[in-house]
């Protein structure tokens, strides 16, 4: 029987379209001709599959304007940073075809007179790449870009929050002449991935998502003994020591990695830690910084925060703030959803946070922070690590040796020094404890799609 699954502006609370899941029949077909197409695929000369991905990437790029339109409609984001997420991407597709050939191609490891010994590079085979809404385009290019460089088929679900930008990428790698069934869109809800993971047997997982999507996912294909990737949630840390060289400067750049995309990352500032000699100071400028943000219709190019893509957060965040000034939490900004159709909440900022207050333990996924006070750098390592989601971790000083110093001891995947919120393609993208397991990105995350075959070769 088929379903349909609504497409909700979340700026209004309208459905603007209705689109068809897949069947569990579609899927396995799909699967199937995905099979098929891989030998051929694999076997394609590299520097065909990147002229393929290269004209993928350019198409991309002369589109952006509308693309950034459907991003917006579906998700809420504000159309300039819509624009600047399919922008900022193509540097990701850059990447792995400017590294391809050196990280793709057979090394030798060894070598004497008697004997040639190296490792070869093949591909996973057919992926499945589960993917997220909250940056498509980023997550979506971090799985789906290098394991086709790497010679993989990709079967690939976008969000049900986000599944006319996923059908535009099957669109566009039709029209940059990727050959059928290559690449294939399962525009589906979590019955299509909860189907995928327990009965399509691929050669690799890679999801983006939550922690218990993720669990669901690893429970499902763990037997099958192929690569399973997760990339999870966050619950992103940042300190400010009492060097810090400009107080203002570090609060306006928390703040917008705290607020920047609805506060919809999971590399978002979650929660921030002030010396307590600068505290107050870096208060005041947070608040200020905070409630200049226009907050608006999500079309207007001068909107910073819009809607939230899920309107299930809302109570998520009305439970944090509850509970927060409960424990005694000072509201200095915001606080509550907004009465209006769509998906509201305006920017809110809890300073005098404790750990005892879920808005510092758990993911709160919007445009929510809670502040507070520490008396040195080992009360400030200590929080931090006070988690069970180990991505990133930030420090704003003026020491950097300091900072070393602590991010020696931190559990995370990413550490920033006066930075945060940020990814770049040339360094792994890892997360540790409930954020997740594997990487991409990096050359690490090419040679993710790949399988290693050792070769003994004797010679004459």
């Amino acid at each position: 029987m088929e379903r349909f699954i609504d497409c909700i502006n979340p700026a209004t609370g309208e459905i603007f379209d209705k689109v068809a899941a897949p069947t569990t029949g579609a899927i396995d077909e799909a699967f199937q001709k995905a099979r098929e197409v891989l030998g051929p695929w694999s076997q394609t000369p590299l520097e065909d599959r990147k002229a393929i991905i290269r004209r993928f990437a350019d198409i991309v790029l002369a589109d952006l304007d509308s693309l950034a339109v459907i991003l917006t409609r579906e998700t809420g984001k504000p159309i300039q940073q819509a624009r600047n997420e399919i922008r900022n991407a193509d540097k990701r597709i850059r990447f792995f075809l400017d590294i391809a050939d050196r990280f793709l191609t057979e090394e030798v490891v060894y070598e004497d007179e008697k004997i040639e010994e190296s490792i070869a590079y093949e591909p996973l085979g057919v992926v499945v790449n589960i993917s997220a809404w909250n940056y498509p385009y980023n997550v979506g290019y971090n799985v789906f870009i290098p394991a086709l460089v790497a010679g993989n088929v990709v079967l690939y679900k976008p969000s049900e929050l986000a599944l006319h930008t996923g059908l535009k990428f099957e669109e566009m790698w039709q029209r940059a002449g990727l050959p059928p069934h290559v690449f294939t869109t399962l525009p589906g809800d979590g019955i299509t991935g909860a189907y995928l993971s327990a009965h399509v047997p691929a050669d690799g997982y890679f999801f983006t998502g939550s922690y218990a999507t993720g669990m669901k996912i690893l429970s499902a294909v763990r037997e099958r003994t192929v690569p399973v990737q997760l990339e999870l949630g966050g619950k992103d840390p940042a300190y400010v020591t009492d060097d810090v060289s400009d107080v203002g400067q570090a609060a306006v750049a928390l703040a917008d990695g705290a607020f920047y995309n609805c506060g919809q990352s999971c590399c978002s500032v979650e929660r921030i830690y002030v010396h307590a000699s600068i505290y107050e100071a870096f208060l005041q400028h947070f608040v200020e910084e905070v409630k200049s943000y226009k907050m608006g219709d999500p079309m207007d190019e001068s909107t910073y925060i819009g809607p939230l893509t899920r309107a299930a957060q809302l109570e998520v965040l009305e439970t944090h703030v509850a509970d927060a000034l409960a424990q005694g939490a000072r509201l200095l900004a915001g606080g509550r959803r907004i009465a209006r159709p769509g998906n509201w909440f305006e920017p809110t900022v809890l300073a005098d946070c404790h750990h005892s207050m879920r808005v510092m333990r758990e993911e709160s996924f919007g445009p929510i922070i809670g502040i507070m006070p520490v008396k040195d750098d080992e009360e400030a390592i200590a929080l931090m690590n006070d988690t069970s989601y180990g991505l990133t971790a930030a420090v704003y000083g003026g020491d950097r040796a300091r900072a070393e110093r602590i991010f020696s001891r931190l559990n995370t995947g990413t550490v920033y020094f006066n930075a945060c919120d940020r990814v770049s393609p040339y360094v792994p993208w890892s997360g540790r404890g409930h954020s997740g397991m594997g990487l991409t990105l990096s050359h690490l995350g090419l040679r993710a799609f790949t399988k290693t075959k050792s070769r003994h070769i004797l010679k004459k």
